[in-house]
C-alpha cells in the first residue's frame, strides 16, 4: 500500500506546496488571535479534519495559557524597600536596622518602618526561546506531520516558529503604617512583540503556509501587598503577608491573566551582621489554577553599601497544560500515521534561580541588577532574564 499512499498524499500536499500565496496576519490582530491563527489552520493532509481541529485547539489553548501565566507574572522586584529603619529610644532617632538590602523578588520578614516610604522603578527584558522544553525558534516545533509506520522521520511535516520578546517597566511603592506593618504596590507597564511562521516541508520542499506579526503595550496585572511582622528579634523574625494580583492587564493581548489571584504567605528571616537567610511559603487561590510557592534566599552584606544576593523560587500548579505529540493511524491510508501537536492536563512545577548585587551609592538611593535563569523546562522559558532597579527611600 505504500505506493498508493505516497501518490494520494503527494497530490494533496502539492496543492499546499504549490500555492502561490500565503496567509498573513497583521499587527492589528490581538496576540491571542495571532497564536490561534498560526496553530489552527494546518495544511498536512491527515484525513481527519475534526481530529486536526481538536488537537490544534488544545495546543492553542495550552500555549495561550503559558503566555498569559508567564507574561502576567513577569519577574517583578519586590516592592518592599531595601532599607529598613526603627526608632531607637535611647538616642531618640531613626536608625537603619540591617546592613543587608534584602532579596530581589521575595520579601524578608522586616517591614520598612513606621512612616517610612520607598519608591522604585525596575526594567526587565526577556526573550522567550522554549516552551515545555521545545525550541520555539529553530523550526523544530512540529504542529502536524505524516510518516510511515515504523519510521521516525516524517515525509510531510509542518513546523511552527515563534519569536516572543517582552520589556517591562515596573513602578513600585511601599509605606510603613507602623513598626510592624507596611503596604506596597507594583504596577508593570509591558511591551510584547511577537512574530511567527508556519512552514510545510514535503520530501525536502518547504513552503511557508502562514506568517503573523503582532505587538501590544499597556498596563500589566497590578500587585498589592500587606505585611505584618509577628515576631522580631533584631533583624530576624517571622511575618505574614497577603498579596493580590489584580486583573488590570489586557487579557486578549496577553498583558494579564484576566482573573484576581489571592496569595497568603508566611515569611521567615534569620540575619547576622553580614549574612542572612530568608524563606517564604504561600498558596495562591484563583486564576486558571491554584498554586503553592516556596522561596529561599541568602544575602551577603559585603559592606554597608553592597549586598550580594542569591535566590531560588519554585511554584507548583495544581492544574496546568503540557504539550504532547498525539500519534494516530491515518483513517484511510494503510501504513501511514499522523502526528499532531496537542496538550494534556498535568501538575506542573516551575523553578528559577536569581543572582545579583544591590548597591547604595549614597544617601537613600539603591541600585540593583540581577539575572534570572530557569531550572525547569515546563511552560514558557527564556534562557536568561535581566533586571535593573532604582529605588529611593524617604521617611517621616
Amino acid at each position: 500500500m505504500k505506493p498508493a499512499a505516497i501518490a494520494a498524499l503527494t497530490l494533496v500536499a502539492l496543492v499546499f506546496v504549490a500555492a502561490p500565496a500565503r496567509a498573513q496576519v497583521s499587527s492589528q490582530q490581538s496576540l491571542s488571535n495571532v497564536v490561534s491563527f498560526l496553530l489552527v489552520n494546518r495544511s498536512v493532509p491527515t484525513g481527519d479534519f475534526e481530529g486536526d481541529q481538536l488537537a490544534a485547539a488544545a495546543a492553542r489553548d495550552a500555549i495561550i495559557g503559558f503566555l498569559q501565566n508567564e507574561l502576567a507574572r513577569l519577574p517583578i522586584n519586590s516592592p518592599a524597600s531595601g532599607f529598613v529603619y526603627r526608632l531607637d529610644p535611647d538616642i531618640g532617632a531613626t536608625v537603619r536596622l540591617s546592613d543587608s538590602f534584602g532579596p530581589f523578588f521575595m520579601e524578608r520578614s522586616l517591614t520598612i518602618g513606621s512612616r517610612q516610604a520607598a519608591i522604585g522603578v525596575a526594567f526587565t527584558s526577556s526573550s522567550f526561546t522554549a516552551i515545555d522544553g521545545r525550541n520555539l525558534r529553530d523550526a523544530t516545533l512540529v504542529s502536524t506531520a505524516s510518516r510511515f509506520v515504523g519510521e521516525t522521520t516524517p515525509f510531510d511535516v509542518e513546523t511552527l516558529t515563534l519569536r516572543l520578546r517582552t520589556q517591562a517597566f515596573t513602578l513600585s511603592g511601599t509605606y510603613g503604617l507602623g513598626d510592624r506593618f507596611d503596604v506596597s504596590a507594583a504596577v508593570p507597564f509591558v511591551t510584547i512583540a511577537m512574530d511567527g511562521e508556519r512552514v510545510d516541508t514535503y520530501r525536502g520542499d518547504a513552503a511557508v503556509q502562514a506568517t503573523a506579526t503582532a505587538s501590544a503595550s499597556g498596563i500589566g496585572d497590578m500587585i498589592v501587598r500587606g505585611k505584618f511582622t509577628v515576631f522580631r528579634r533584631g533583624a530576624s523574625g517571622v511575618a505574614v503577608q497577603a498579596e493580590a494580583l489584580l486583573p488590570t492587564g489586557d487579557e486578549a493581548n496577553l498583558l494579564g491573566s484576566g482573573e484576581t489571584i489571592f496569595t497568603p504567605r508566611v515569611i521567615g528571616s534569620y540575619e547576622r551582621s553580614w549574612v542572612a537567610l530568608h524563606g517564604s511559603a504561600g498558596y495562591s487561590f484563583g486564576g486558571a489554577s491554584d498554586a503553592a510557592d516556596v522561596s529561599g534566599a541568602i544575602t551577603v552584606a559585603a559592606s554597608p553599601r553592597i549586598t550580594f544576593t542569591g535566590e531560588c523560587l519554585a511554584r507548583r500548579l495544581s492544574t496546568s497544560n503540557q504539550l504532547v505529540d498525539a500519534v494516530a493511524p491515518h483513517p484511510s491510508l494503510v501504513g501511514i500515521e499522523t502526528i499532531r501537536l496537542s496538550a494534556r492536563e498535568v501538575v506542573t512545577t516551575r523553578a528559577v534561580v536569581v543572582g545579583g548585587v544591590r548597591w547604595n551609592p549614597g544617601g537613600r538611593w539603591l541600585f540593583s541588577a540581577n539575572i534570572l535563569h530557569p531550572l525547569t523546562t515546563a511552560g514558557l522559558n527564556s534562557r536568561w532574564v535581566g533586571s535593573i532597579t532604582i529605588d529611593y527611600s524617604f521617611g517621616g
